[in-house]
């Protein structure tokens, strides 16, 4: 077996978890591998450096150490090598990032042990028609006004046909998996994992009788900001990749198909994290 590190730098100072993962795995018998940017950092010993894509196919898990933005990062290339991943949390939730630095050599060995289950956790896929723009969320695809100065007017369709207009500072089409990100600090619901669906949040809507909206996901929706809107708008797939909109040109958003796979050693994982790092917060 053979896993590869991902950490970040910035939440692993000194990237001791790291080096405490290395020796766990290699103590198991594990293969670590590293991409070849990290090679530089002392104390890694028996970790094989490759490049990052080298690193990819070569990998049977991956580990990401950091928190659900490190894991968020990785887990496109993940999907298109069709890898499962495990995060360790070093930030504030771990929603995605579920594995806690003092249960790391217990869920480590179950790791190395293949005592496991995969869950598979859905996309959101996003156009842009007028600029080709394309991009893959797993947390949630926002769309804002350039200045934030003042509510942008939109309109939503479903498959074609109008559900509603809105005047908001933005509109957020969230996953299963991001309903406890963004979308919930908006007011949106939080929906199982397992729903094959999106949920729709407007941003500080101007309308007092405003709801989230929740769609299957096999649905097409389309925003679009008016064209009499005083500024453009930007779209942004997981707080990344973006695009720029021009007054009335259309954001489309379906089901994305290939999902992420996540490792977990619970079944009730989410409940457990909605429980512990929402309700108690």
């Amino acid at each position: 077996m053979s896993v590869l590190l991902i950490p970040n730098p910035t939440k692993d100072a000194g990237l001791a978890v790291t080096r405490q993962a290395a020796a766990v795995l290699a103590g198991l018998g594990v293969q670590v591998l590293m991409p070849q940017t990290f090679a530089g950092e002392g104390r890694l010993a028996g970790v094989q450096f490759l490049p990052e894509a080298d690193a990819y196919r070569a990998a049977d898990q991956v580990v990401t150490i950091g928190g659900d933005g490190t894991l968020l990062r990785a887990g496109l290339s993940c999907m298109r090598h069709g890898k499962p991943v495990l995060g360790v949390n070093l930030g504030r939730m771990g929603f995605l990032a579920t594995c806690e630095v003092a249960e790391l050599p217990t869920k480590l060995q179950r790791l190395a042990a293949e005592e496991f289950t995969l869950v598979n956790r859905g996309l959101l896929h996003a156009e842009v028609p007028a600029h080709g723009w394309r991009a893959d969320a797993i947390n949630d695809i926002v769309l804002f006004g350039q200045t934030r100065l003042h509510p942008m007017d939109y309109k939503v369709y479903c498959d074609g046909a109008f559900v509603g207009s809105y005047r908001s500072d933005g509109m957020i089409l969230a996953t299963p998996t991001g309903s406890t990100a963004y979308s919930f600090s908006a007011g949106g619901p939080i929906l199982d994992v397992s729903a094959d669906v999106m949920v729709l949040t407007p941003v500080c809507a101007h309308n007092v009788y405003v709801a989230p909206l929740v769609f299957a996901a096999s649905r097409r929706l389309e925003i679009i900001a008016d064209a009499e809107n005083r500024d453009g708008s930007f779209a942004c797939a997981d707080s990344s990749d973006q695009c720029d909109l021009l007054p009335g040109e259309r954001l489309c958003i379906t089901g994305g198909g290939q999902g992420l796979q996540l490792i977990a050693f619970d079944d009730a994982e989410q409940f457990h994290a909605i429980e512990n790092k929402l309700m108690r917060r």
